[in-house]
């Protein structure tokens, strides 16, 4: 399946003892789904490309403006709160938050497609 010929892979990201996720890592990751999504339709999952894309780019955006200091998701988050702006709309935080929904969602729906769902408007 081409499933299989995901890379980079999440299961390599090697997780920083104290620090967390590497969030460059983390990103590649994410980005090497979108053509998977294409895949399963790109009618049906246009929504799901589209806000998946765009929360990849928020976090992305806050990354590229320190790149040491915002090396790990973890680190991007603390300073996001720390400074008071974790919530407001659009942050980094927010979008890591609607791209982790995301990403459970799709987890669900391929388990159920994996367990032989044939339909897709019942998988999702």
């Amino acid at each position: 399946s081409f499933l299989l010929i995901l890379d980079p892979r999440f299961s390599d990201i090697e997780l920083r003892e104290e620090e967390g996720i590497p969030t460059e890592e983390f990103l590649e990751s994410c980005y090497a789904i979108v053509p998977v999504l294409d895949k399963l339709g790109p009618t049906v999952f246009a929504p799901v490309k589209m806000d998946f894309v765009g929360n990849i780019k928020k976090i992305n955006q806050k990354f590229i403006t320190n790149k040491e200091e915002f090396d790990t998701l973890q680190k991007i988050v603390l300073h996001e709160v720390n400074a008071g702006v974790a919530q407001v709309r659009n942050s980094a935080t927010e979008a890591l938050l609607w791209l982790k929904r995301g990403l459970k969602f799709l987890k669900g729906f391929l388990t159920e497609v994996k367990n032989g769902e044939k339909n897709i408007q019942t998988a999702l």
